[in-house]
């Protein structure tokens, strides 16, 4: 028989290439989703498949589903900062209300539960490169707390399941994720730029676009949490690319790959914006033999290209 995956968040962007891989794989798949920052046009491709079933429920009554699962993977909630601080106290049951629920699950059916963490959790970090045992500089009471503490609260709960219960956990944090499939109005840097640049209008760039990030294309992602699903490592496992641009870098870069015109436009930087962001990787290299393997323009690319075809549908 083939295994059963149950995936909290599988419309989202990082969820919905979790579905497809799983499913090439011969899992059988569960997708729960309330729909409220995922989509069903992200599986609707997959409308016919006959080892996956779609819910339109809340990830916390995940419970009621009449089956047994051998890996509960949560990757439901909002996480682009405009759609956490639309939905605060969504984001923070997510972290919170959704974790404990799906918890039990893995609990009742033995499975092994991955959480999908995030480089949030060093907040703005005084620590660079950012490694596993670096505990963050993080704002328990700023606008971007809803999402950062329900992260934190969600590994610590994770691990206490873990030491109380014996619930085979593993901890994921995930840098920067991007690639087919982004929401083109979620506010993160990359659908911004490359819907501004295919549109040929100004580039929002906010603060001095000095900051850093570390894009890690979505299909090294994937292979990183199933690494990471198929070992027996509890974590947290940072999984990102070390390739460290400034947010000036990647806009410029997109323009060039898009043969626009636009022009950048600076705009306010966000309060609590992080300033650097590199992941140390060599836990997931040595742990799990894991390495990005799509360079940034090869990425940047195939996001562009898709969205050439798909950023009005959603």
């Amino acid at each position: 028989m083939p295994s059963k995956a149950l995936i909290a968040g599988g419309a989202g962007f990082v969820g919905s290439h979790l579905t497809d891989r799983l499913l090439s794989e011969g899992w059988e798949v569960t997708v729960v989703d309330n729909l409220i920052t995922g989509f069903d046009s992200n599986l609707a491709h997959l409308a016919e498949h006959p080892r996956l079933t779609f819910l339109h429920m809340k990830a916390e009554d995940a419970g009621s589903i009449d089956a047994t699962f051998d890996l509960v993977l949560h990757f439901a909630s909002p996480a682009s900062p405009p759609r956490y601080l639309a939905h605060p106290i969504e984001t923070m049951h997510a972290g919170s209300i959704v974790t404990e629920a799906l918890l039990r699950i893995a609990e009742r059916d033995g499975a092994r539960f991955i959480l999908s963490s995030t480089s949030e959790v060093y907040g703005d970090p005084s620590v660079h490169p950012q490694t596993e045992e670096y505990w963050g500089n993080v704002s328990s009471t700023g606008p971007r707390s809803v999402y950062d503490e329900a992260k934190r609260y969600a590994e610590a709960i994770s691990f206490a399941f873990h030491r109380t219960h014996g619930v085979d956990i593993g901890v994921v944090r995930l840098f920067n994720t991007y690639g087919p499939r982004m929401d083109p109005d979620d506010g993160r840097a990359v659908p911004a730029f490359v819907k501004a640049a295919l549109s040929g209008a100004p580039i929002p760039l906010h603060g001095d676009g000095l900051q850093t990030r570390s894009l890690c294309f979505i299909d090294d992602q994937v292979d990183g949490i199933l690494a990471l699903a198929a070992s027996h490592e509890t974590g947290p496992i940072n999984i990102g690319n070390p390739h460290e641009q400034s947010l000036l870098e990647i806009a410029q870069l997109v323009i060039q790959l898009t043969g626009s015109s636009s022009t950048i436009e600076f705009h306010p930087r966000p309060v609590d914006d992080p300033e650097r962001r590199q992941p140390d990787i060599t836990k997931a290299q040595e742990l799990l033999s894991w390495n990005p393997r799509v360079d940034v323009v090869e990425g940047l690319t195939r996001t562009i290209d898709w969205f050439r075809t798909h950023g009005n549908t959603k």
